[in-house]
């Protein structure tokens, strides 16, 4: 039976395994990645999770991977398309490599010979066909009152009046500008709540159950429940269990 809307102190891939098959409707995490992400020194088995995600996940459900990599000896890992293979071997299909655009980042040290990072990618799976896209909004950018000319796909022009005062929205790019968050959470790597709102608005419905495997300070759980989704966090460190749960509980109650 599913821990729903409970956050799970224990071992990723144990915890998982006691998952029934095809019982998650999505996934959203973002894993202590090469020598970026210190993690108490606990082990990290991509491989296996990855199997169980992959069985774990239903039909037409999706895994948001949030994942960068360590720069070394000059050069980058390699290790985050490593695990977008890896997933691709597993059976899921990489349906979008997304970018998170980090508005404020620190810079590079010189003796690095490159320009500072500013970015993480965002993976996108799905075991098979997406069942969900609730594409995230954006503004158009508006123009000034009057005629204007456009072109058609075809090559054709085509005059319309604009309406300044007229909202109009478009589907928004794969790449989502964030600021980094500015509270930690007592945690080294937070990524920020409006990232984790927009995957689960874009890749679930309500009362689907969104996993977080990694959950750290629990904000995939967090938003998950302040969007009506079901949730279910796995963390093996006791004190960032203890600080998802208490997140979670400080929802205003209308939330629930």
């Amino acid at each position: 039976m599913l821990p729903i809307n409970e956050v799970i102190q224990g071992d990723c891939l144990d915890v998982l395994r006691g998952f029934p098959a095809a019982s998650i409707d999505m996934v959203l995490t973002s894993p202590p990645y090469d020598n970026l992400r210190e993690y108490k020194g606990y082990t990290f088995n991509f491989e296996g999770i990855a199997k169980e995600l992959y069985r774990v996940v239903k039909d037409g459900g999706m895994v948001v991977w949030v994942v960068g990599d360590e720069t070394k000896d000059f050069c980058e890992s390699l290790s985050s398309f490593k695990q977008a293979i890896i997933f691709n071997e597993m059976g899921f299909k990489l349906l979008d490599t997304m970018i998170y655009y980090k508005q404020n980042y620190a810079p590079a040290y010189p003796s690095l010979s490159r320009y500072a990072n500013q970015f993480e990618y965002m993976f996108v799976f799905s075991k098979g066909k997406p069942k969900t896209f609730n594409p995230i909004q954006k503004e158009k950018v508006r123009m000034a009152n009057g005629l204007s000319t456009f072109s058609k796909k075809d090559g054709s022009k085509v005059v319309k009046y604009v309406d300044r005062n007229k909202r109009e929205t478009k589907d928004a790019s794969n790449v989502w500008e964030y600021p980094m968050s500015s509270k930690n959470q007592n945690h080294p790597a937070v990524f920020p709540e409006q990232l984790a709102r927009d995957h689960i608005l874009s890749w679930s419905n309500e009362n689907d159950i969104i996993l977080d495997p990694m959950c750290g300070s629990g904000t995939t759980c967090f938003a998950a429940k302040e969007l009506k989704r079901n949730f279910i966090g796995i963390e093996i460190a006791p004190e960032y269990v203890t600080l998802a749960r208490q997140r979670i509980k400080n929802l205003p109650p209308k939330l629930f």
